[in-house]
């Protein structure tokens, strides 16, 4: 794949009757490095996340992922996407196992217990294996959901507030083996409220308020361009803070 983007947008509009949660977006996230998308609540991240995804359908422009349309080529860029969700995981009479197995068998994909005890035991889950959802910590349905993602190899791994109400132990770990996979070609697409977390992950960070971009570049070159000395000052003065945020569906 020769492609120089794993995400290119262009002009991407999303309304919802007279509220326009996306305004003319254009964004431009680059295959193989971690991009972090940062915004108040309300700001149009979920929403650009779930038109990536096919989960929300745009109004208008372009949206390619690794040069596929959404709409057009939606079997292959939903098959190139992994995404871990805001929302906990919900299938409570299943094993650890056994949502693996259906997850990979979503994609068409034939079952590699291998692959499934990689995963696992990177996530600290094996253990777990043959434990029903709904006896899992909070932590624990956290890394199902990750584990569940990355069954199918996606090459752009987005990762939606993953460490919202985590343990410290769960975010050192999760972000180690967020690395990993980045070093091994995965484009990751992160957006958090911990800022600190961007500052320390990402190559290059995007800042959203009223569903536009307001600025995209590198951590010290956004600290440059608003006279800041740490990324939360310099999302402060972009935002104007929650305030900015705008309401959506």
């Amino acid at each position: 794949m020769n492609t120089e983007y794993a995400v290119k947008i262009e002009k991407l509009e999303k309304s919802y009757g007279e509220l326009k949660a996306i305004k003319k977006m254009d964004l431009k996230i680059k295959k193989g490095e971690i991009f972090g998308l940062l915004g108040p609540n309300g700001a149009g991240k979920s929403t650009l996340i779930g038109i990536l995804t096919g989960t929300v359908l745009k109004t208008s422009g372009e949206v390619l992922v690794f040069d596929k349309d959404v709409k057009k080529d939606y079997i292959f860029t939903r098959q190139a996407i992994g995404v871990v969700p805001q929302e906990t995981i919900s299938d409570g009479y299943f094993t650890v196992k056994q949502i693996m197995e259906f997850q990979a068998g979503f994609y068409g994909l034939t079952v590699k217990p291998e692959k499934i005890e990689e995963i696992l035991k990177r996530l600290t889950l094996w253990d777990k294996r043959d434990n029903r959802v709904e006896h899992l910590s909070g932590g624990m349905k956290r890394r199902l959901l990750v584990a569940k993602s990355l069954v199918h190899d996606p090459q752009l791994f987005i990762l939606d507030e993953p460490t919202a109400g985590v343990d410290v132990f769960l975010r050192v770990h999760l972000w180690d083996y967020v690395r990993d996979i980045n070093k091994q070609g995965t484009t990751i697409l992160l957006t958090t409220h911990y800022i600190e977390e961007a500052e320390k992950l990402c190559d290059r960070v995007g800042i959203m308020s009223h569903g536009e971009i307001i600025v995209i570049d590198t951590i010290p070159e956004i600290l440059k361009q608003t006279d800041s000395e740490t990324l939360e000052e310099a999302f402060i003065k972009l935002t104007g803070g929650e305030d900015n945020a705008i309401e959506t569906i």
